[in-house]
């Protein structure tokens, strides 16, 4: 299966100017937390989550309006190709730890967004004798990856 297959094509995405106002109320519109970003030449430059959006306003003495996304995006952005196969989607989201990639042709223009909760709707069981082209337990698999939290180790100090 290839990614293309199992995307959300023309979904909603943010300019890199727009405020946080905006960017909220596509979100609500889409019914969605993650906007990819782009910039003037309509590239994916990055991505906002609802989360981003909270933790900003919740730290600043500021309005949506006021703060612009360019302040909150994160830059480092997984994405994966229309073309790819839906295993190389999988696996950039376990490397990454993040549940949603922009899908972005080879000159980085946004052509969708792969969730997921796309590859859970698409996902098979394994049963006896068959093998799934997507497997449920992968998908799970590869969600518990994402989703595992590093807790910090602490130290004991040594008694003297």
């Amino acid at each position: 299966m290839k990614v293309k297959e199992a995307m959300m094509g023309t979904p909603y995405h943010v300019p890199l100017e727009a405020n946080l106002g905006m960017a909220t109320e596509l979100m609500w519109k889409g019914n969605c937390g993650f906007l990819p970003v782009v910039d003037a030449e309509k590239k994916v430059c990055g991505v906002i989550t609802d989360r981003d959006i909270c933790v900003a306003l919740g730290t600043r003495n500021q309005t949506a309006g006021q703060v612009r996304v360019e302040e909150v995006v994160q830059r480092k952005v997984y994405a994966c190709n229309p073309e790819d196969d839906i295993h190389v989607a999988l696996q950039t989201m376990r490397e990454g730890h993040v549940r949603r990639l922009p899908v972005v042709d080879f000159s980085g223009n946004l052509t969708g967004v792969v969730s997921m909760d796309d590859l859970l709707l698409r996902a098979e069981p394994d049963r006896a004798g068959r093998e799934p082209e997507l497997s449920a337990d992968e998908v799970v698999r590869g969600y518990r990856t994402i989703m595992k939290k590093d807790l910090p180790v602490s130290v004991k100090k040594a008694v003297a």
